[in-house]
């Protein structure tokens, strides 16, 4: 939304009194992104409250109506990008009926590795990223409501995932939850390693990397013959 929109938006509000249920939501989906353009742009020590109020022609009683303080903002911010993360994860949930063989299974699970690592590498998610570990000693709340929103909601999925599938026979796997730890460490623990300490961009190889540790995985969750 640009600045003009965003002012005539609140605006509206203004002169219609309390916002609807919809503006309001709307007004926080606003605040939501703009905030977390200003926190990959400046960090979280430089951005304030202040200066998203200016950013999003608001008042800051308007922020603080919502948000308690800058860490309550950015936990927001984190839920948002992390809902986004767990997209792929979704989808193949809803999708995995159709997997019905070790060919078409490997396809699925090359799919969600490639879907998740993108997201994870967009430019925001790194920055956000990089936040998140730089304020982790201070805000330790911060980094468990990832943990616990983010990580160990992406092995839930992946859990019930592999478990759908093995009940199909394709697989046999004791523990789904650690299975699904394991894949997703494979799969992202080496990317998460390189955004958080490279300033380029991953490279080529990357593919290649993601097709070789799910057939990996395959190798050691498949029916012995």
């Amino acid at each position: 939304m640009s600045v003009r929109e965003a002012t005539a938006v609140e605006s509206s509000y203004r002169r219609g009194g309390r916002p609807t249920r919809a503006e309001a939501a709307e007004r926080d989906a606003r605040l939501i992104e703009i905030a977390t353009s200003l926190f990959m742009e400046r960090g979280f020590e430089a951005t304030s409250i202040d200066a998203l109020a200016e950013a999003a022609r608001v008042s800051k009683p308007t922020v603080y109506a919502r948000y308690r303080d800058k860490r309550e903002l950015f936990a927001a911010v984190l839920r948002r990008q992390i809902e986004r993360w767990l997209v792929p994860l979704s989808a193949s949930a809803q999708t995995q009926v159709d997997v019905r063989d070790p060919v078409a299974l490997e396809a699925m699970l090359v799919d969600v590795a490639r879907q998740m690592v993108a997201l994870s590498s967009t430019p925001g998610s790194i920055a956000l990223s990089r936040i998140l570990s730089a304020q982790a000693p201070h805000f330790p709340e911060l980094t468990q409501l990832a943990f616990e929103e983010g990580w160990l909601k992406a092995v839930g999925a992946m859990a019930r995932m592999l478990s759908s599938v093995a009940s199909r026979g394709l697989i046999r796997i004791d523990d789904p939850a650690l299975a699904a730890d394991l894949f997703l460490s494979l799969i992202l623990g080496p990317v998460s390693r390189h955004n958080g300490y490279c300033a380029d961009p991953l490279d080529a190889g990357v593919d290649e990397r993601l097709v070789k540790a799910v057939g990996l995985f395959l190798n050691g969750v498949l029916p012995r013959r």
